[in-house]
This record gives C-alpha cells, sequence and structure tokens, in this order.
C-alpha cells in the first residue's frame, strides 16, 4: 500500500496537480457564464473531469517529450524523469489515460465537445515540442490553457459564440503574459541549447513589456465578455482585484527576478480564483441560478 500511495503522490507531482488552479476556475468561470448562473452537477463533473484528465495528458507528454532537456538544466534536473522517480514508459501511459479520460468526459458532455476533442489532442501535444522551433511557444500554451474555459461552454451551451471565443483568448493572452515571466529563469540555458522563448529571443526588458501587453489584452478581453453578457459589479469588482495583482506581479518581477516563482504560482492562482469567485457572487446577487 505504502509503494502504491508513493506511487500515486509521484504521478500527482509529475502532473503538477495545483497548477489546476490556472484552468479550473476559469473554466468554472464560463461555465457560470454560458449558463447565465449555476450548470448543472453534471455538466460541472464533468468539465472537471475532462480538465483532469487533459492536464494529466498534457504535463506528462511535456515530462516525457522534454526529459532530455530537462536533464542538462540545473532547474529542472531534479524532476522526476530524469532523477528516475517516474518511468518513461510511465509517463507515457498517464498521457494516454489522460486524453481517454478527457474524451470520454467530452462525450458524456455533449456531441459538439466530443467531435472537438482531436483539436485539444493535437494543441495540447504540439505545446511540448514548440520551444524547439518557436519563440511563440507561450502563446501555443496560452492557447492550450484557454481550451479549458472554450470547453467548458461548449460544455453547458453546445455552440461555440463570441463571448466564449473572447474569454478564452483573454485566458491565452494571461497564460501566454505570465509564462514569458517564468521563461526569464532560463533565458541563458535556452541560447545555449538553440531552444526558444520570448525572453531569449527578445531580451529581458522586451519580454516583460510584451508579457504587459498580453496582459493589458486580458483585461480588456474580460471586460467586453462582461459587457456582452450583461455582467455587473462584482464581476468588475473581481476584474479590478485582478488587474492589481497583474501589477503587483510585474511590480515583483522587475524588482526580484528571485521571486519570479511565487509571482509565477501564487499571484495567477490568485487572479483565475478572484474572477471565479466574483462571478459567483455576481449571480448570486442578481438571483440568476438556474435549475
Amino acid at each position: 500500500m505504502g509503494s502504491l500511495t508513493g506511487k500515486i503522490k509521484n504521478y500527482l507531482e509529475l502532473i503538477k496537480v495545483e497548477h489546476t488552479v490556472f484552468a479550473l476556475p476559469f473554466a468554472l468561470t464560463s461555465a457560470l457564464i454560458a449558463a447565465g448562473g449555476f450548470p448543472s452537477l453534471y455538466q460541472l463533473f464533468w468539465i472537471t473531469v475532462a480538465l483532469f484528465g487533459a492536464r494529466t495528458a498534457a504535463m506528462s507528454l511535456n515530462r516525457l517529450i522534454d526529459a532530455e532537456i530537462d536533464a542538462k538544466n540545473p532547474r529542472t534536473a531534479n524532476r522526476h524523469i530524469p532523477m528516475g522517480v517516474v518511468k518513461k514508459s510511465e509517463a507515457l501511459l498517464l498521457a494516454l489515460i489522460g486524453f481517454l479520460v478527457m474524451v470520454y468526459a467530452a462525450y458524456k458532455l455533449n456531441p459538439l465537445a466530443f467531435k472537438l476533442s482531436p483539436i485539444a489532442i493535437f494543441v495540447l501535444t504540439l505545446y511540448s515540442f514548440t520551444k524547439r522551433f518557436t519563440a511563440l511557444c507561450h502563446i501555443v500554451l496560452g492557447i492550450a490553457i484557454a481550451l479549458a474555459p472554450l470547453g467548458a461552454w461548449v460544455a453547458v451551451k453546445g455552440t461555440v459564440d463570441l463571448p466564449a471565443l473572447i474569454l478564452s483568448g483573454s485566458v491565452a493572452f494571461w497564460v501566454a503574459g505570465f509564462d514569458i515571466i517564468y521563461a526569464l529563469q532560463d533565458v541563458e540555458f535556452d541560447r545555449k541549447m538553440g531552444l526558444f522563448s520570448i525572453p531569449a529571443r527578445l531580451g529581458v526588458e522586451r519580454a516583460l513589456l510584451l508579457s504587459r501587453l498580453f496582459h493589458l489584452l486580458t483585461l480588456v478581453g474580460l471586460i467586453a465578455v462582461g459587457i456582452m453578457e450583461g455582467l455587473g459589479f462584482f464581476y468588475y469588482l473581481g476584474l479590478a482585484i485582478s488587474a492589481f495583482l497583474m501589477v503587483k506581479e510585474h511590480r515583483i518581477v522587475a524588482e526580484e527576478r528571485e521571486k519570479i516563482a511565487f509571482a509565477f504560482f501564487n499571484l495567477n492562482g490568485y487572479i483565475s480564483l478572484t474572477v471565479f469567485f466574483f462571478t459567483i457572487l455576481d449571480y448570486l446577487r442578481r438571483g440568476l441560478w438556474s435549475s
């Protein structure tokens, strides 16, 4: 039993399950807006299952595909595959199971979600290769994570609508912006290895400027969604708090580079949770919960 518990712990660490805090709150926010209130428990359950499957598959593949690179990078050399804690065959099996779970959850939701699931598999797989040929890898990661709110919208409404695309685009810019910040840790290593990233390509200062622009576009997109969907005071209050957190993130990175990891995980986790909880409050205030 101890060995099994250890294996499960290693697998959860491999896929960085705690980083689900980036995608899941925005997926649930999207589901709330699509439903105009509260989706069914059935929909919420299968949306969460699909997201967990996608997360498991994408991170397992990423760690598998990048294993050789990770082993050469002092910052990542202690990851599970380079250290031999998780075998490559185990990571591949996890990825396959994750994709199967995601596709099955999409099937349980509605026909359009099921039909679009191969696109999600393609994008989630593509991301892990992009640092080898394009500095736009951060944007591809943003698109990959933005599939969560888009998929949640499709899960609830069975359609792809303009507000869903704008919301997902906002998430894509948000993720790309903070991934650029995260990549600052590996600028010299990326250049040495011939890997592509915006900081390695443009330099630190211009990369940070682009990151700020991406986060500005995030806020503009989320405001547009609020206007289009008739959201109220609490939603915009959540956006104001999120804007403050984004400014704080950029200030921390500008002044104390050693705190990049803190800015990456803690503040961005707070941002996604803030938007989600204040969207809930907005619908509670208006009493628009669906049956």
